[in-house]
């Protein structure tokens, strides 16, 4: 898909090395993540049970790009998981702090690939990358 802002594929979204550490960055927090929920005390069955749970939001394309992202988007923002340890802190409710680990190491690991937020001009156009259309065929030079 040819994204509606052509600009879009002449710049990178981000570049080394800027780019190695908003990666860095996803590492930590998935590391810390992990670490906060071990210390939970809950199942690693239920965290494996719910890590791809952040993934349904793929639904949302069905709708269209702009959904899609917008859709994704919200699954994959740090700020509702961080919103989930404030109300169960403010409520007092320990038993939902397992489901923002879940989902903050999710969200960490994402990141650490190169999964970025997503642009409403297509799946690939991220925060972190952008898709590149595929050469043609013809394009390409015969090993000699």
């Amino acid at each position: 898909m040819i994204p509606a802002e052509p600009q879009l594929l002449d710049n990178p979204a981000v570049a080394p090395p800027v780019l190695w550490w908003l990666r860095l960055e996803g590492l930590a927090l998935a590391v810390l993540a992990a670490i906060a929920y071990s210390r939970t005390g809950s199942s690693w069955w239920l965290f494996a049970a719910l890590w791809l749970l952040p993934d349904l939001s793929f639904i949302g394309y069905l709708a269209g790009p702009r959904w899609g992202a917008l859709v994704y988007n919200i699954a994959h923002s740090e700020v509702f998981p961080a919103a989930l340890i404030v109300y169960a802190a403010l409520l007092h409710r320990p038993s939902l702090l397992p489901f923002a680990c879940i989902w903050f190491n999710h969200i960490g690991v994402d990141r650490l690939l190169g999964y970025g937020l997503k642009y409403p001009a297509g799946f690939g156009f991220t925060h972190l990358n952008r898709a590149r259309p595929l050469s043609p065929p013809s394009a390409i030079a015969p090993p000699q």
